[in-house]
């Protein structure tokens, strides 16, 4: 079964089929597990200031959390991917490249309306934002409106994770994806709520099962 000529040699065709799974398999587990906790704390930093939102409108506090939200979303997105690649198939990796490329754009933009635009008159916004960006805007709005719906959907399929928060994923964060061009509302505030309870249901589901991973 080994070849006389390189029986110990990592890198032989003929090394035991198991033996790079299994050493690779920790690293997995411990990336799922930090994948976990930071897309457990993306989902807290939009829920909750969502939450307060709802009684006491936008403020700089809760524009500050909600800004650094997506950054701790990239994480947890990796980790889902790396989770379910064998279940998910090219479909997957397709639906995970959109959604990786959709977050980081629509990330931006958040970040930007959050901690810039928030602080600048209605009157100095409308001067400033001429040109291409609106368009630019809405156009990550909408490649991470896609990119949600293409993963949510490759979750479904997979079943490596629950249905519930799956769907949700699936409609929930498109449609959060074209709040900005909405006004701060009860319904908002809800959808926010929604969507962080979902990004934190995800995260709940990853962390069990990378702890079932590396019991098995």
């Amino acid at each position: 079964m080994f070849s006389p000529s390189s029986p110990s040699s990592p890198s032989s065709p003929s090394s035991p089929i198991g033996s790079a799974p299994a050493a690779a398999a920790p690293v997995s587990a411990r990336f799922a597990r930090l994948g976990a906790l930071c897309g457990t704390l993306s989902g807290l930093l939009i829920a909750l200031p969502s939450l307060v939102e709802a009684f006491t409108g936008e403020t700089a506090a809760t524009s500050l959390l909600l800004a650094l939200s997506p950054a701790f979303s990239l994480p947890l997105l990796i980790a889902l991917h790396q989770r379910q690649s064998h279940l998910s198939g090219r479909f997957g990796e397709s639906a995970y490249l959109v959604n990786l490329i959709g977050l980081s754009l629509f990330g931006g933009a958040a970040f930007t309306a959050n901690l810039v635009l928030f602080h600048l008159d209605e009157d100095v916004i409308e001067a400033e934002l001429t040109g291409p960006t609106i368009p630019v805007l809405l156009g990550s709005a909408v490649v991470f409106a896609v990119g949600c719906a293409l993963f949510g959907a490759a979750m479904i399929r997979a079943g490596r994770f629950p249905k519930v928060p799956s769907w949700g994923y699936a409609v929930a964060l498109p449609l959060f994806a074209f709040l900005i061009t909405l006004p701060d509302s009860v319904f908002t505030s809800a959808l926010h709520i929604v969507v962080g309870a979902t990004v934190i249901w995800l995260a709940t589901s990853l962390w069990q099962n990378a702890l079932r991973g590396q019991a098995g």
